[in-house]
């Protein structure tokens, strides 16, 4: 199982990016109806969720501290899960990873994902 996540970068304070998460074809026969979470891990400290999605797109968590600055969306047809990061902070710098859920719906916890992505890494200057 392959997940791809990309368009980590440096962005100040404010400012927005927008993170991808690919699924190989291969992949994504496997995990076509499974939900898809972010986590992020910054230096020091324990990962962390983000944000998630069921497989239909329709029911979405978020963790408070992201909450009305982060969306997460999925294109099945395109099979990749996005964050779109909107004013971002000195504190949202970390390590991102994209996982696929061991069911539909997506998860909190770790434990509720089965496959990970290898992380891209986004930095924000105060």
């Amino acid at each position: 199982v392959q997940l791809q996540a990309s368009g980590g970068g440096s962005v100040q304070a404010g400012g927005s990016l927008r993170l991808s998460c690919a699924a190989s074809a291969r992949t994504a026969r496997t995990i076509s109806n499974n939900g898809m979470g972010w986590f992020r891990q910054a230096p020091g400290k324990e990962r962390e969720f983000v944000a998630a999605i069921d497989w239909r797109a329709i029911n979405t968590l978020y963790a408070e501290s992201v909450k009305g600055r982060f969306t997460i969306s999925r294109d099945n047809a395109k099979n990749t899960v996005y964050l779109q990061m909107n004013s971002l902070k000195p504190e949202d710098m970390a390590v991102y990873y994209c996982a696929a859920a061991r069911s539909s719906i997506g998860d909190t916890s770790e434990r509720g994902y089965q496959y990970w992505g290898q992380g891209t890494q986004v930095t924000v200057s105060s």
